[in-house]
């Protein structure tokens, strides 16, 4: 087994044909590690768009690749081609995010003619480094960029041309050759054979707009009073706004009055629940309302 790690670089365009605006790939590069995480070959091709002559100015910006260098690419079927013959048996495939995959499957769909990328086993390395990140105690609030994980874990850019599908992929295997855990890196590799894995890659999660929904438990609707701790009992009707049940509670013991909010949204293998406890609005002295402040509850 070998481990090939996969960047490209697109840039949107309008189809005429098929009439909407597509991320067309204009460069893919790869790096093909050993077992050892060893590099051993480097992938690198630019290609010639099918359905433009031009370039965006902030793709221009973003990867230095110009509307004369684009012109002079190859096309993106035989920039496949020549990538699934490189590319070998036996791989794990490797992306910074499972971005990539939206993108080829687009590609695949409006600009190759039942030509598609070759990948057996996938593993999404902002995952994987994001784990490590987290276990190495960083508190992340949101996907972490590739040059920031880098940034956080120790690792210079200054040898990288970054946001170049080539470079990105050096810098990915050095993350990885660097923090590479066995037995975390192993659960994340998934068999694209399997019919759950493209399943699970297209699920959109949506939120449930229904209060009487069978899938959400009664007990994410209790709340708590925050001073005397007592149980609040709910004086409205569930009203739904902005992908939240809202409702007034009080509490019986002290009176204290509360807006609680809770949502659900489903994912594709879990319902995910937030719950919130708000001070109600309240008028100043002026007449206005002051801002509603949170109050901590348990999620």
């Amino acid at each position: 087994m070998h481990y090939v790690i996969l960047d490209m670089e697109w840039d949107g365009a309008y189809h005429k044909q098929h009439k909407r605006f597509v991320n067309q790939i204009l460069q893919i590069g790869a790096v093909k590690l050993d077992e050892k995480f060893n590099i051993v070959d480097i992938f690198d091709v630019t290609i010639k768009s099918s359905i433009s002559k031009r370039v965006s100015r902030r793709f221009v910006e973003l990867t230095g690749i110009t509307k004369e260098m684009m012109l002079d690419g190859i096309s993106l079927s035989q920039a496949v081609k020549q990538y699934n013959d490189w590319l070998g048996n036996d791989t794990v495939t490797i992306t910074w995010s499972n971005s990539d995959l939206y993108t080829i499957a687009e590609n695949e769909k409006f600009l190759l003619d039942n030509q598609k990328f070759k990948i057996e086993k996938y593993l999404d390395l902002q995952k994987f480094i994001e784990g490590e990140l987290r276990f190495l105690g960083h508190e992340l609030k949101s996907q972490i960029s590739l040059s920031h994980a880098a940034e956080l874990l120790g690792i210079t850019t200054d040898n990288y041309d970054l946001h170049t599908a080539k470079d990105d992929s050096l810098l990915c295997a050095a993350l990885l050759k660097k923090h590479y855990n066995e037995a975390a890196f192993g659960k994340l590799i998934r068999d694209t054979s399997d019919p759950e894995f493209y399943r699970q890659l297209y699920f959109k999660s949506y939120y449930i707009s229904r209060i009487n929904d069978e899938r959400i438990q009664k007990e994410t609707q209790i709340f708590y009073c925050e001073k005397c701790e007592s149980e609040l009992k709910r004086t409205t009707k569930w009203k739904y706004h902005n992908n939240w049940f809202n409702a007034n509670f009080v509490c019986g013991d002290c009176g204290k009055k509360f807006v609680c909010r809770v949502s659900y949204r489903q994912a594709f293998d879990k319902l995910i629940v937030r719950r919130r406890i708000l001070e109600p609005k309240v008028k100043n002295a002026e007449g206005k309302e002051d801002v509603v402040q949170p109050v901590p509850t348990t999620v």
